[in-house]
C-alpha cells in the first residue's frame, strides 16, 4: 500500500468507536419515543420517508461506477468468498437462530435478527479496519463494492424469501415496492450518473448529510410507527439482554470463520484481513432504507437487531484490527501479485463508518 493510499484511508481512534451517526440514530430514537408522528403528521412522515429511501438508492447508483469496480473482478476468489459469507453463510446461520424461537428470542425480535443476516456488507469500515491491520485494502475496497450492489437485488429477494409473512411474502404488490423504491431510482442514478457523477464528487462532504439525514428521516417514521402500534412492549430488559448474547456469539462464529476459513482456501494473510473485515460486517446505511420498504409499521423491531450489531462490530473490529497490526510482515502470495485490485479507481457508495 502506498502512502498516498494510506492517506486517504479513514483512521480510527484509538479508543473504542462510539460511532457519531450511531448515537444520532439513538437520539432519533428517542425523539420517536417522546413525539412519535401521528394522524397527518404521520402521514407526512411516511411519504418523505419513501422519497428519502428513493434518494438514498439514486444516490448510490449514481456514484457506483460499475465499469471500474468491474475491474476489480481479476481477483474473483476473493470477492466470491466475500460474497459466500455475506449472502449464504451469514442466512445459514440466521436460519439456524430459528430454534432459538420463542424461548430466547421472540418471532418479531427473530425477523429482525435474520434480516441482519440478509444485509450486504460495509464499505468504509471494512476499508478502514483492513488499513490498519495491514491487509489488501484495495480487495476490500472491491469486496464491499460488489457487496454493496448485489445487495440492492439479492438482500430484498432473500428476505422476502425467507422471512415470509413478516414481509408480505412474494407477493406482486411487495415486489413492484421494491422495485419502484429501490431498484428503479438506483438504475436510474447508474444511467444519470455520466452527468451527474462530477457534481457528488465535489459535493461529497454535503450530500454525506443528506445521506445520513435521510436515513435519519427513515429510522423516525418506523420508530413512530412502533411507538404508535404499541410493538415496543414486546421487547423487555431480558429479551434485549439476550438479543445482544446471541448476536455476540454471531459476530465472533462469523469472525472465526472468515479468518480460519480463508486460511483453509489457500489466501495469504493480507487477503485473509480483507476477507475478515468485509465478509464478518453488515451495513447500517443500506439495511435501514431496505427494512423500511419491506417490514412497514413493523420496521422498528427488524431494524434493531441491526443497529445493535452494527456498534459491537465496530467495538470488537476495533480491537482486533489493532492486534493485527502488530502481526509479523508475511510476503505476498503469488495470487495476490498476480490478481491486485485496482487503487483510487473505485468509488465506492457510502456507508456508515
Amino acid at each position: 500500500m502506498t502512502p498516498r493510499t494510506a492517506r486517504r484511508i479513514p483512521r480510527l481512534p484509538s479508543w473504542f468507536p462510539f460511532d457519531a451517526f450511531v448515537l444520532g440514530l439513538l437520539g432519533t430514537v428517542g425523539l420517536a419515543a417522546l413525539l412519535p408522528a401521528s394522524g397527518a403528521a404521520a402521514t407526512v412522515a411516511e411519504g418523505a420517508s419513501t422519497g428519502a429511501v428513493a434518494l438514498l438508492f439514486f444516490l448510490y447508483g449514481a456514484r457506483l461506477s460499475t465499469r471500474e469496480a468491474l475491474d476489480g473482478i481479476r481477483h474473483w476468489r476473493l470477492h466470491l468468498t466475500v460474497l459466500g459469507c455475506t449472502f449464504l453463510l451469514f442466512p445459514l446461520l440466521g436460519l439456524a437462530a430459528r430454534g432459538l424461537v420463542p424461548t430466547v428470542v421472540t418471532p418479531q425480535l427473530y425477523a429482525g435478527l435474520l434480516f441482519l443476516c440478509l444485509v450486504p456488507s460495509t464499505i468504509q469500515s471494512s476499508i478502514a479496519f483492513t488499513s490498519i491491520a495491514r491487509g489488501n485494502v484495495p480487495a476490500a475496497i472491491c469486496a464491499g463494492s460488489f457487496s454493496s450492489l448485489a445487495g440492492i437485488v439479492l438482500t430484498p429477494l432473500l428476505a422476502a424469501l425467507l422471512l415470509g409473512g413478516s414481509t408480505g411474502g412474494l407477493s406482486a404488490d411487495s415486489l413492484l415496492k421494491i422495485v419502484l423504491q429501490l431498484l428503479v431510482p438506483f438504475l436510474a442514478g447508474q444511467l444519470l450518473r455520466r452527468w451527474v457523477g462530477g457534481f457528488l464528487v465535489r459535493h461529497k462532504k454535503v450530500l454525506g448529510y443528506v445521506d445520513r439525514g435521510s436515513i435519519l428521516l427513515v429510522v423516525y417514521t418506523a420508530f413512530s410507527l412502533g411507538m404508535t402500534a404499541g410493538v415496543w412492549q414486546l421487547v423487555t430488559p431480558a429479551r434485549f439482554g439476550l438479543l445482544l448474547a446471541v448476536e455476540a456469539v454471531l459476530l465472533a462464529v462469523m469472525l472465526a470463520l472468515t479468518w480460519y476459513g480463508a486460511k483453509r482456501l489457500g489466501f495469504d494473510r493480507a487477503d485473509r484481513v480483507a476477507i475478515q473485515f468485509a465478509g464478518s460486517k453488515k451495513s447500517l446505511a443500506a439495511g435501514l432504507p431496505m427494512a423500511s420498504v419491506l417490514f412497514g409499521a413493523h420496521a422498528s423491531l427488524a431494524v434493531l437487531p441491526l443497529m445493535l450489531f452494527h456498534q459491537m462490530q465496530l467495538m470488537v473490529c476495533a480491537v482486533i484490527a489493532k492486534r493485527r497490526a502488530r502481526d509479523p510482515e508475511e510476503p505476498v502470495s503469488a495470487a495476490s501479485a498476480r490478481h491486485p485490485a485496482p487503487v483510487g479507481r473505485i468509488t465506492p457508495p457510502p456507508a456508515p463508518r
